[in-house]
C-alpha cells in the first residue's frame, strides 16, 4: 500500500427521481510513471492508480482504465442519473494491488 493515499468524495446526499447528480473524486496519490531514474540512475518502478470504478446500488456507473500519463492526485468527475435511493461505491485499484475505497449514500425523494 502506497503511503499517504487518502481517497475523497464529493456527492448529494438527496436528488429527485430520475434527476442527474454530479459526483467528484479526488484521491492523493504520488504517481510515478515508471519512466523516471533516481540518483543512482536505476529506474523508479511505474506505481499508479491504474483503474476507477463507481457502482450505484451494485451496478456499474463508471469503469475507467488509467494510464501512466494520468497526473499526480488524480481527479475525476462524472454524472450518474439516480431513480432510487442508494450507495454509490467508488473504488480505486492501485499497481502494487491496494485497492482504496470509499462510499457515499443520497436519498431519493
Amino acid at each position: 500500500m502506497a503511503d499517504g493515499v487518502k481517497p475523497r468524495v464529493k456527492a448529494p446526499k438527496k436528488a429527485a427521481a430520475g434527476e442527474v447528480v454530479t459526483l467528484k473524486t479526488l484521491i492523493s496519490h504520488k504517481m510515478e510513471s515508471g519512466q523516471r531514474k533516481d540518483k543512482q540512475g536505476n529506474k523508479i518502478p511505474r506505481s499508479i492508480i491504474n483503474r476507477f470504478t463507481c457502482d450505484f446500488n451494485g451496478a456499474n456507473v463508471i469503469d475507467a482504465t488509467l494510464e501512466a500519463a494520468i497526473s499526480t492526485n488524480p481527479y475525476i468527475e462524472f454524472e450518474a442519473v439516480v431513480n432510487e435511493s442508494g450507495e454509490f461505491k467508488f473504488t480505486w485499484y492501485d499497481d502494487d494491488g491496494s485497492v482504496y475505497e470509499d462510499s457515499k449514500s443520497i436519498k431519493v425523494g
